[in-house]
Formats: structure tokens, sequence, C-alpha cells
């Protein structure tokens, strides 16, 4: 993997957020999808803590109403699972049913809040260097916790879904948008056998001038024998960082990603241009995206 390119970094620079972007109002989870009982899929839930017992878990695990395949299921992992949980719809699932019917994980946070803003700020970000008591740049929250998250997902998530129906190791899709989306870089980047397909929608890519860019390279030799999937999607309408606006190639930071890793041999890599979106229907918009692809 070649280093970063200069263009890069120094876009990254730029797009780094001046104001800080307020929360938005805090939104209920919908949970209408799991009072339904004419679905596709047959959903049951589990509860486990983070091991310094800070964050409280819940996994949403929708079960196809089809028989396992001899490998097991294939399975589809959400981040921000109370959110994720929300995007779903009925179609949906009778076509992912009726395609490769994969098991439905939505990782999420026992929580009535459609997105646990301190919980997810600690699990999707990465541990910058020299930072012992790191910060979120945007909320000041804990952050820095995504390896701690990932090691709880193959220790323990992984396991416990097991438990409730077979799954095909070597099938398994891992989405997540925002910070969600650098988490799911993260994963690339650092466990690229840990997922056969990695799906970032609108990546934070400008979190701590570029660190994810970063964290790129040396990754041809990481790869080994795993020869994964990577699809990074972007809506037209996103700027390139929190309350920055919208002018400019705000898509340049992406592109440039992208160039450099389909330079990664034993990688595929596409991107995906969701014109006239912005950031935050860019979640349903990409998840359903990954959906149609689970479909056929």
């Amino acid at each position: 993997m070649s280093k970063m390119t200069l263009s890069l970094a120094l876009t990254l620079a730029l797009a780094a957020p001046v104001a800080l972007a307020q929360p938005a109002p805090e939104q209920q989870m919908d949970t209408s999808l799991l009072q339904r009982q004419d679905l596709a899929y047959r959903f049951s839930h589990i509860d486990l803590d983070s091991a310094d017992g800070q964050r409280h878990y819940r996994l949403w695990i929708g079960k196809p109403d089809r028989q396992a395949p001899a490998a097991g299921y294939p399975v589809l992992w959400m981040l921000d699972g109370n959110a994720a949980l929300g995007a779903l719809n009925s179609e949906q699932l009778k076509s992912l049913a009726a395609g490769q019917a994969p098991l439905l994980v939505a990782v999420g946070y026992q929580t009535e809040l459609r997105i646990e803003r301190a919980g997810r700020t600690f699990d999707y970000t990465p541990q910058v260097p020299g930072q012992a008591h790191q910060r979120d740049p945007l909320s000041g929250q804990p952050s820095g916790g995504v390896d701690a998250f990932f090691d709880l997902l193959a220790q323990r998530m992984r396991p416990m879904v097991a438990g409730v129906a077979p799954i095909d190791l070597q099938r398994q899709t891992l989405w997540g948008h925002s910070y969600g989306g650098l988490a799911v870089l993260h994963a690339l980047f650092t466990r690229p056998g840990e997922f056969s397909d990695y799906a970032a929608a609108s990546p934070s890519l400008w979190w701590h001038d570029g660190a994810i860019i970063r964290e790129a390279q040396g990754l041809q030799q990481r790869l080994g024998d795993s020869r994964p999937r990577l699809l990074l999607m972007r809506g037209s309408e996103e700027p390139s960082s929190p309350r920055a606006p919208v002018n400019g190639d705000v898509e340049r930071p992406a592109r440039e990603l992208v160039a450099d890793l389909a330079k990664v041999q034993g990688l595929q890599v596409g991107f995906e241009r969701f014109e006239g979106l912005g950031h935050g229907p860019m979640l349903p918009a990409s998840l359903k995206r990954v959906i149609e692809g689970m479909s056929h």
C-alpha cells in the first residue's frame, strides 16, 4: 500500500470541523417491526455488557423462516442496531428470505433511543497514538474503544449468535454508517479476515485529521490468505466533515482512498455515490443497498 497522498492529507486537514456539530434531538427507536407477526423473519434478542461493564448491548437477531444451509446462515452484522432495525421493512425482509436469507444481527444498545451517542462514540472510534485519555473531537466524550468492541464481537457476540442459529463463518458482512462506517474501515484495515464483506457508509474519514487513512498502510501484508470485499458508499450532498458546506470536491477523500485501496492485491473495492442524499438519509439508503445485494 502506498503512503497516503499529500493531497488527501491536506484535504482532510482542511476539512477538519471548525464549528463542532451539535447532536440532533434525541429520537426514539422505531420498534414497529418487532411487533409484527407476518414477517419472513422471526426476531429475538440477547443482552450482554462490555468487558469493563460500562456499555450495555442488545443484539436483535432476525432468523429467516427457512432451514439453514448445510454450512450455516450467512450473517449481516449491522452496527447502530437500534437505528438499523428501524430502517428495515417487511418487503426487504421478504426479498432477503427469498435470496441469500442471511441471519440478521442488529448490534445495538439497551436503550429506547435510536442512537446511543456515548456508547457508539467509544465503540466505533480507533485509538489515536499518543493520547492516553482520548476524547472525541465533536462531543468531547471518551473515544478509542473500537478494538475492545471488535474483540467482544469476535469472542462473545459471535458465539452467542451461533448459539441461536448455525452461522457460516466464511460469509459474514459488516455494515456501518458514519462513525459505524469508520469502525467498518478499521475492522478491514486491522482484522481483514474477520468478515468476508465490509460495507462502509458515509465513513467519518475526517475524524482526527484522517487517522483512519493512515491505518490502511500495510494492509497488503495483513491480508494473508483472506480475500475481503469492501463497498464504500457516500451521498452526493454530504459535506466532507460535520458543519462544513457542501461545496468543492467533497468526494475527493473517499475517491482517493478507494483508488489507493484498489492497488491492494486480494482486496475487491467498490464505490457507490448516492445522488441527492445527505448524511442522515444515507443510513437507510446504504443498508437498503446492502440488502438488495443479498436478495438474490
